[in-house]
């Protein structure tokens, strides 16, 4: 009968002995739909996040588990629940007097063959009743999500729960918009940021700018969970001169047997009352501060800052007088800037390039960059760095692009540029977000080749409006509901998917989601190993003295 039924439809179906573990009972398009889980299935075999298929009449609806609960036909039987050792009656009881309802929600609709295009069809409507419902295999889940096999928009970034097949990103859709990492401390945030960005490194789909506060992403780094004598390799070891190392601390980074390609240093002209704004929160600052920085820039020009902190002592109300501002705040203003003089990559003339003229020079190149902080991790050296860099990137950023939309000459458009900030709630809390180079650039959508890689372990302290304008979220554990809640804003059907964020394995699981992805998936992430390394192009140490022998021998002869 099974069979006449599957003909009838006119659709290849999966096999109903080894995949069906359930049927479909209730629902509705708003709430999701219910399935009564099979008695021959456990469901301690069934999780929260598992990717399942429902075989419609017409469609197959592609749907993620959300919850599960128990069930009885009558209350009066859990009044006297079965002993240990009567196995028979809790055969008798299982599945006809109590079962297994699993709450699913279907994320995305198909009909028969029909693979996934780039604009998925929403779900509009509901599969019937006594719909089977069905484990994902390996074709659905490469039809729904891309292979990178065929299709070189696609990266692997794990596999589905109890499921042994590639979940792939659209790294072209990725780059199209800014992006979230979110996961509370130790769930492997900077790890899916590796990842990620060797996809894109790998494909070549976006050049990169990563201010790596941690000094994590450039060269080798501490692996997630070891006890500090495990390593695992950076971007510039993977894939050599595609990626430049920029330093803050050339020390440092030397001690740590790293020679940087180029050392970077920051004038003091180079600051912008904007920059210093930017650190309102992190220096304390009062608004009548900050208008006192604009009318010392009001007055020196460039020069402001400078100005500013060469005057000491008794001079400052002095200077309040000549300018007309309050005292007590350019006093503060003064005081707490001062701090910008300790860092030791501060400078009253530059000597060499211009930090922000070399890395365009690196960008338009499609050579990626990684800039290292050494010791200087003190998050305002952080925010001033990061804000003062971008914004003069982002401004050069506009001018090619308005050239090309000028001149449409292909040889003028503007390779796309991806920044990846840590600790992004610093730079784009309701506070800053309006004021930060980086609200700017999230709220632009890539209108100027320019979008963010955000990653923080509190999206509940970003912006809302900045929020709903990621396009793709991966997500890792979070406990905190603000958390949760924060990192959902203006995602549909959001309940469901919050039930799954808070059941997340606190290692190698994320949840993916939004304009890259089809549907929201739970995936565990591929491991970041020698395997890892080969795929990326990584060669081993006898293969690389074999390449190089090998060149030598055309080159010189045998």
């Amino acid at each position: 009968m099974n069979e006449l039924w599957d003909d009838l439809n006119g659709k290849p179906m999966h096999d109903l002995n080894n995949n069906q573990i359930g049927v479909v009972t209730k629902g509705s398009l708003t709430e999701g739909v219910e399935m009564k889980l099979n008695p021959d299935r456990s469901v301690e075999d069934v999780k929260a996040g598992k990717f399942v298929v429902i075989e419609g009449y017409k469609n197959q609806f592609f749907s993620m588990i959300t919850d599960l609960s128990l069930d009885a036909t009558n209350p009066d039987i859990l009044l006297y629940p079965p002993q240990d050792g009567d196995q028979l009656l809790h055969s008798v009881l299982n599945g006809a007097s109590t079962y297994v309802t699993v709450a699913l929600r279907p994320m995305l609709m198909l009909e028969a063959g029909e693979e996934v295009v780039d604009e998925p069809r929403p779900v509009k409507t509901i599969p019937s009743h006594f719909s089977k419902v069905v484990e994902a295999e390996e074709e659905d889940v490469s039809r729904v999500f891309g292979s990178e096999d065929r299709d070189d928009r696609f990266f692997n970034m794990g596999t589905p729960l109890d499921m042994d097949t590639p979940v792939c990103l659209n790294l072209n859709r990725f780059v199209e918009r800014s992006n979230g990492i979110f996961g509370k401390t130790g769930t492997g945030k900077s790890f899916l940021t590796r990842l990620v960005l060797c996809g894109m490194i790998k494909k070549k789909k976006a050049v990169n700018l990563i201010f790596d506060m941690h000094n994590e992403y450039g060269f080798q780094a501490m692996k997630e969970g070891s006890s500090g004598d495990s390593f695992v390799k950076g971007l510039k070891q993977l894939f050599g001169n595609q990626v430049a190392l920029f330093s803050l601390d050339p020390a440092s980074s030397r001690q740590r047997g790293i020679q940087p390609d180029h050392e970077v240093h920051i004038a003091y002209d180079q600051i912008a009352v904007e920059d210093v704004v930017a650190l309102q929160d992190e220096l304390q600052l009062n608004p009548t501060a900050a208008e006192s920085a604009y009318l010392v820039a009001a007055m020196y020009k460039n020069k402001w800052l400078r100005q500013l902190l060469s005057v000491d002592g008794p001079g400052i109300e002095q200077f309040a007088e000549e300018l007309g501002a309050n005292k007590s705040s350019l006093s503060a203003l003064h005081r707490k800037l001062k701090r910008i003089d300790s860092f030791p990559f501060m400078v009253t003339k530059l000597e060499g390039a211009d930090a922000v003229d070399t890395m365009m020079d690196y960008i338009d190149r499609g050579i990626h960059i990684v800039l290292e902080f050494g010791r200087q991790t003190s998050m305002l050296a952080y925010l001033l760095v990061a804000n003062i860099l971008s914004r003069r990137i982002h401004e050069q950023y506009i001018k090619k692009s308005e050239k090309y939309y000028a001149s449409q000459n292909p040889a003028d458009k503007p390779k796309q540029l991806v920044i990846t900030i840590e600790e992004a709630h610093k730079f784009l809390n309701p506070t800053t977000a309006k004021q930060t180079i980086f609200g700017i650039i999230a709220r632009e959508m890539r209108k100027y080749y320019v979008s963010l890689l955000v990653v923080d372990q509190r999206p509940s302290g970003i912006d809302e409006e900045v929020l709903s304008q990621l396009g793709t979220k991966i997500t890792a554990l979070l406990n905190d509901e603000k958390d949760i809640q924060g990192v959902l804003t203006g995602v549909s059907n959001a309940a469901g998917l919050r039930s799954v964020l808070a059941s997340l394995d606190s290692k190698q699981q994320a949840l993916m989601f939004g304009h890259a992805v089809p549907m929201p998936v739970v995936i565990k992430t591929r491991n970041y190993d020698e395997d890892f390394y080969r795929a990326m192009g990584d060669l081993t140490e006898e293969e690389k003295a074999e390449k190089a022998e090998a060149a030598s021998a055309a080159l010189f002869g045998d």
